[in-house]
């Protein structure tokens, strides 16, 4: 069964209103982007840094990533951060996204309360935590169209259970950093990316319960917007944020970002690698966090 929860969660999130791009002043870019790169910290650790070398001001609008892709159909955005590659892979064969990058990766996570009622701890297949989680327990879900909603509803396919008929699953409509905080206050189960789970780590009992899998891979690409479909789309500035995304005094930034704090970095630099290859054993891309060992 589908709810959503109440707007408590709104009030727990940064909100932005969209902006067309071509509302902005000269030298600013809107960046559609995932709530897990704004709730991390990742943007406002390196965009001041962008601005201090380019002077472009970048204006984020944090939403789901199913919201950011359709920005970039809408020409509301001169570039996208985003997390879901097979919905992305259909925005670039519709002309609206261009010039993608690989920028880096982490995983996701299924976090839950530490008596565990699901008794899903240790377990390797998500998708048969998932199916254990169905059967009693509370579930909290972004519904937002996010890349960890959908990753979300993978998994839930693969686990051979339609997620509406699940009498526990909630939906927030909310971005990751205001689920957490449901799912902390109903001691329910979630599935989060591990950068916004380190990062409001100080306000949540929620643990790790499963992670590490293959299926839990979280990869991120820098897209710019069309600007032959959508004219008012800044170019420039557009592949100048790009380019520095993948930069190697950038990708240094990303994977340092949080190691001081946490003993591990929240987001792994992918720049020059074969998305294929993210996860194996035996490659640079191997571990992300505790899990994809």
């Amino acid at each position: 069964m589908k709810r959503v929860v109440p707007a408590l969660a709104a009030s727990l999130l940064w909100l932005h209103a969209p902006l067309p791009a071509a509302a902005q002043q000269p030298g600013d870019i809107v960046l559609a982007t995932t709530t897990s790169t704004q709730d991390s910290g990742l943007l406002d650790s390196i965009l001041p840094v962008f601005l201090e070398h380019s002077g472009i001001r970048v204006k984020v609008i944090a939403v789901g990533t199913g919201a950011a892709l359709e920005m970039a159909r809408r020409g509301d955005a001169d570039a996208v951060l985003v997390h879901a590659p097979a919905s992305e892979r259909k925005y670039v064969a519709s002309g609206d996204l261009v010039e993608g990058r690989l920028v880096m990766h982490n995983d996701f996570l299924l976090v839950g309360p530490k008596a565990d009622p699901a008794g899903i701890r240790g377990l390797t297949d998500p998708a048969q935590a998932l199916a254990r989680i169905a059967r009693s327990s509370p579930f909290i879900s972004r519904g937002d169209a996010s890349g960890t909603e959908k990753k979300e509803l993978e998994l839930w396919k693969l686990a051979g259970v339609d997620p509406k008929t699940v009498a526990h699953r909630e939906e927030t409509g909310q971005g990751m950093g205001a689920t957490l905080l449901v799912a902390e206050q109903r001691q329910a189960y979630t599935l989060t990316d591990r950068a916004t789970f380190l990062a409001l780590g100080d306000r949540l009992t929620l643990v790790p319960l499963v992670e590490g899998a293959p299926s839990l891979l979280n990869i991120y690409h820098a897209y710019v917007v069309s600007p032959t479909k959508h004219p008012a789309v800044r170019l420039r500035e557009a592949r100048a944020f790009v380019a520095f995304m993948v930069a190697p005094s950038t990708q240094r930034l990303i994977g340092a970002f949080g190691r001081a704090r946490f003993g591990q970095p929240l987001f792994y630099p992918d720049a020059g690698k074969a998305e294929a290859d993210l996860g194996r054993p035996g490659t640079s891309g191997e571990r992300s966090g505790a899990g994809l060992r």
